[in-house]
């Protein structure tokens, strides 16, 4: 009984001092210190009154009272903050310059900074950015596996074209990019002793393309915005500044813009055909730098297949989104994404995530004309946090047109259409959020009073 009596004399004893626990020393009594692990690991009761003794006690209001009354001389005040200051930037030197003795730290991927640069460099609309294509030519496959299941299954008489897609998704080996790009793309048939005779006769029909409309006489305006654009095409790659390359990028161009009339030649449909220059050329010249390869070096025969395939490539590939470069169309109608829509992001990411990107779009079982909506949404996602800090429109659209995507890579472009694809499984059942504001999705009917989602 008398146990149990002091134990709750105990108990009591401590609820009272919860929060009027002293805290300033007393001399000659040693003050209990209690580490932050023990704390947080334990669960008693004792060890969560141990954690909060240091709650303000009511005679401290005396003394904060009398800190608040004492008037400070500015001039001190003044000093001793300029002290602070200098000891700061003394010791933030010394700092700077032992990391910079040991090693750089990484660049962030969100500046982009040049030699005896002083802060990071923004890059504005118009402005050309430089493109690292040795990236191309210099990585290495990290999964060897795979090339292998790539390789036997590109062997295979007939080609499973949905196993094909499953294993691009991925992702494709730089060296069966090529002969994958042309099975997925359409480009060639899945039968393996028809490829050889396929892409004969389609670049024999290219070849006859050329010189019943380019070679003859052109239709002036398309030709003329054509031979506009291809100069501006990266003008800081050498590749792309070389005449031959130039002249090959206005023959593709001008000849599909004459077999297609109802969209023509639109803005920006040549950076659609870099990536599949750059892969057939990587093809036809392996293991070389890119970036000022001299196209010349190589045989006419070498150039003319480049050229061919890219063209049918291209087209096979522009068929599912042709309705965006039409006038009044659904793709026409975005504001401020038109440019990644048209573009396919190829202008906001750097060649080489485009091209693993486009490994994804021409694995895309249904087309990726749906899909590359849901990528530019994740895209749009991924700067959510920069974009809620801008203070003004102004802002807003130097930022979306000049995402800092300067050190992306591939594992980037993984995470992209992976949240793409959780967003394309998430409204899986909801159509109708794809189709413009007023109207439903083919066969579903929006209740009444209720306007389809845009």
């Amino acid at each position: 009984m008398e146990s149990a009596r002091a134990e709750h004399d105990k108990i009591e004893l401590a609820a009272e001092s919860f929060w009027r626990t002293p805290q300033r020393a007393v001399p000659g009594r040693p003050r209990q210190r209690i580490e932050r692990s023990e704390v947080m690991s334990g669960s008693s009761y004792q060890q969560f009154q141990a954690s909060v003794n240091d709650a303000w006690d009511l005679g401290d209001d005396d003394i904060i009272s009398g800190i608040a009354e004492t008037r400070i001389s500015r001039a001190i005040s003044h000093t001793a903050a300029l002290n602070v200051i200098n000891s700061h930037r003394n010791s933030t030197k010394g700092a700077s310059k032992s990391d910079a003795r040991s090693e750089a730290p990484p660049a962030r991927a969100d500046e982009v900074r040049r030699p005896g640069a002083a802060g990071p460099l923004r890059h504005y609309p118009g402005r050309p950015r430089p493109v690292r294509l040795s990236a191309l030519a210099s990585r290495e496959e990290s999964n060897e596996s795979k090339l292998e299941r790539f390789q036997q299954l590109l062997n295979s008489a007939v080609l499973d074209l949905d196993e094909l897609k499953q294993l691009s998704w991925s992702g494709i080996p730089a060296k069966a990019r090529a002969v994958t790009w042309r099975l997925l793309a359409g480009y060639l048939p899945a039968n393996a002793e028809r490829r050889a005779e396929t892409l004969q006769r389609k670049r024999a029909d290219y070849r006859h393309l050329v010189r019943q409309y380019y070679d003859a006489e052109r239709e002036e305006d398309t030709y003329r915005q054509i031979h506009i654009d291809i100069p501006r095409m990266s003008p800081l790659v050498a590749l792309f500044q070389q005449p031959t390359v130039q002249v090959m990028f206005e023959r593709v161009l001008y000849i599909w813009a004459i077999r297609h009339p109802a969209s023509g030649y639109v803005q920006g449909i040549n950076d659609l055909v870099t990536p599949f220059f750059m892969v057939f050329l990587q093809e036809a010249a392996p293991g070389r730098e890119l970036d000022d390869f001299p196209l010349d070096s190589l045989r006419a025969e070498q150039r003319d297949i480049i050229e061919a395939d890219s063209f049918w490539c291209l087209s096979k590939f522009l068929d599912s989104i042709q309705d965006n470069y039409i006038f009044a169309q659904l793709g026409i109608q975005y504001k401020f994404s038109f440019r990644w829509m048209n573009n396919l992001l190829t202008r906001e990411i750097p060649l080489a995530c485009s091209i693993r990107l486009w490994d994804t779009y021409l694995a895309e079982s249904d087309g990726f004309a749906s899909f590359q909506l849901y990528v530019c949404a994740a895209f749009l996602l991924h700067w959510r946090e920069r974009l809620l800090l801008e203070r003004d429109f102004q802002g807003l659209m130097l930022l979306l047109q000049n995402v800092p995507t300067h050190n992306w890579s591939d594992s980037h472009i993984g995470v992209l259409v992976a949240e793409a694809y959780r967003l394309k499984f998430a409204f899986a059942d909801a159509p109708s959020h794809l189709a413009p504001a007023g109207r439903g999705a083919p066969g579903h009917q929006a209740p009444a009073g209720r306007g389809a989602r845009s």
